[in-house]
């Protein structure tokens, strides 16, 4: 497999290959070099019902689709752990549940809510048993407000991933965000996945594509800031209307602030607006498709379908029928690798160079 170098010097650089976008060798190494090792959305803490001890999910199915499992134990911490018992990989817990231990129907091996083993029938004659390797792998777990995420890269650091997006909007009270699920939506895009993140990563598509978007956004003051594995676009309101009420502690006080629009490296768009947060999570299902679903949390439900913050599904439909197009222009046999505008491409510019990086 190619190697691929992105020049550091966003004014000579040229772009990912096209074949990228198309080669399932690539999408393939991708799911392991750049999403096992990443952070990833698990869920608000309201999954975990008060009444229920034991959540099963998939992580970022069907591309990762890794059995995980929360669990609450008796003091109340919510864990993670691996959902396929240690005896003979038979999938634990099908359905939320709030068992005292965990129990696996196949054989009978039982698990405490911490994930240690308990007990097993049948195996008084077993050498050596049982052993750490018996109990289940357990995985990180990041809370951030009442949002969790998890990493199949065991020693992911999550500060490295959210700690600058946490410093820029630390004021505001993530605790206090409330899951709207009536609102939350989920569309299919047919295109590569990392298509739909450039596609995210720069304004400079705003006037020619998204007409009630550029109508409340200041195209002028419109500005990308890079991280380590992250980065920002602000988007700053032409009105003083439906914009961020900003304490003097930020470092954008003064500025009429429409939206925070940050990119968590290497599928997650978090984007806040004076309603709330609008979650997105990119998920690969073949080289041209991804499926995409906007999780809405709200904080202030008079503010909702206002300045840059509304009508997010039109706003949707235009970004699917510009990435839909590109994905049909990489295959061409004409198309190579394009060059970036210095002033308005930088997060692509990044987010290839961290793809590199990773792959």
């Amino acid at each position: 497999m190619a190697e691929f170098v992105i020049d550091a010097d966003i004014s000579t650089a040229k772009t990912l290959p096209a074949s990228f976008y198309t080669n399932l060798e690539y999408f393939e190494t991708a799911r392991e070099k750049i999403f096992t090792p990443s952070w990833q959305f698990v869920g608000h803490h309201s999954i975990l019902a008060e009444s229920t001890s034991c959540y099963p999910f998939f992580l970022l199915k069907p591309y990762l689709n890794e059995p995980l499992l929360l669990t609450r134990t008796n003091d109340q911490q919510i864990r993670c752990f691996s959902n396929v018992c240690t005896h003979r990989g038979n999938l634990l817990i099908e359905q939320p549940c709030s068992p005292s231990n965990i129990r696996c129907r196949y054989h009978g091996r039982l698990f405490t809510l911490d994930g240690k083993f308990k007990s097993m029938p049948e195996f008084k004659e077993v050498k050596n048993f049982p052993s750490p390797d018996d109990d289940l792998a357990e995985l990180p777990l990041f809370n951030w407000g009442n949002l969790l995420f998890t990493s199949l890269g065991l020693k992911a650091n999550a500060s490295d991933y959210f700690g600058d997006m946490m410093q820029r909007v630390g004021w505001l009270p993530i605790n206090s965000f409330v899951p709207k699920a009536e609102m939350t939506k989920s569309y299919v895009v047919r295109a590569n996945w990392a298509l739909y993140c450039e596609n995210y990563l720069e304004g400079f598509h705003i006037p020619f594509v998204h007409a009630g978007l550029n109508a409340v956004i200041n195209f002028k003051d419109y500005s990308t800031e890079l991280f380590n594995l992250s980065n920002l676009q602000l988007g700053i309101a032409k009105e003083d209307e439906d914009v961020f009420d900003l304490p003097s502690s930020s470092p954008d006080y003064g500025k009429n602030v429409a939206a925070y629009y940050f990119f968590v490296f290497p599928n997650m768009m978090f984007n806040f607006y004076p309603w709330g947060l609008s979650l997105n999570i990119v998920q690969p299902l073949a080289t041209n498709r991804t499926k995409v679903s906007f999780y809405t949390f709200v904080l202030k439900n008079d503010l909702i379908n206002r300045g840059a913050g509304s009508d997010l599904d039109t706003v949707e439909m235009e970004d699917e029928e510009v990435v839909e197009s590109v994905q049909k222009g990489v295959q061409s046999r004409f198309y190579q690798f394009g060059r970036y505008s210095v002033t308005r491409e930088q997060g692509t510019h990044h987010f290839h160079r961290m793809i590199c990086k990773f792959m």
